[in-house]
């Protein structure tokens, strides 16, 4: 369990905190809309209405003490970049923030962000890829080139095993899972058989997947 400060409770911040609420953790929500404070009572361990971009008020927050700081702050980059800032000023061990542009990013990143999430960019390049291409289901950029894509099996690998097929050495390429009606199986062996019902979870680079795969 980790103790996450989140700053900003619109739609994306609301998700992040239903989420977190989901997976266990101690959330402290802020937001300088009361309205907002009072509706994410139900899924964060305790909320503030109050203006982020003050230090007096972040410092008694007691920023050491969390894990994680999340700016979620999406329709004031001022604020989310002076709070940013003022979250490592004061210490905090892990900042992420909210970008929605592409300078954003940049700035964010120069002024103290430890990461940046920029919901609308990776969601695009979600969309782009899963839906052109009747092949992938799914994809995960792990960033460096690198990814996770839900793919079909090649006709030409059904009744084969992954030994037989030679998935790595041939194709450079890592299956890590098979998901069969609606079931995802993760114990896959040598001996695991490929069928023409399956999808893969593959690791690889993008253009090997993409060669690998002929999408």
């Amino acid at each position: 369990m980790k103790s996450v400060l989140l700053i900003g409770l619109g739609r994306f911040g609301r998700h992040i905190a239903v989420k977190l609420n989901e997976l266990g953790h101690e959330v402290m929500a802020v937001d300088k809309d009361e309205e907002k404070v009072q509706a994410s009572l139900p899924f964060v361990t305790n909320a503030v209405i109050g203006d982020s971009t003050n230090e007096d008020f972040l410092n008694s927050l007691g920023i050491k003490n969390y894990d994680v700081c999340i700016v979620a702050i999406g329709d004031d980059f001022q604020s989310s970049l002076e709070t940013t800032s003022l979250l490592k000023e004061l210490g905090g061990k892990l900042v992420v923030s909210r970008a929605t542009r592409d300078v954003h990013e940049k700035f964010l990143l120069r002024n103290g962000a430890d990461h940046v999430v920029y919901p609308e960019k990776q969601l695009g390049t979600w969309t782009a890829i899963t839906y052109s291409s009747e092949k992938i289901f799914d994809y995960i950029n792990l960033g460096e080139g690198h990814v996770i894509m839900e793919v079909s099996a090649p006709p030409e690998w059904v009744g084969k095993t992954i030994t037989q097929v030679d998935v790595r050495k041939n194709y450079h390429v890592n299956v890590l899972a098979i998901r069969e009606e609606g079931k995802l199986n993760v114990a896959i062996t040598s001996d695991t058989v490929f069928d023409s019902d399956q999808t893969l979870l593959v690791l690889g680079t993008e253009e090997r997947i993409m060669k690998c795969f002929r999408i």
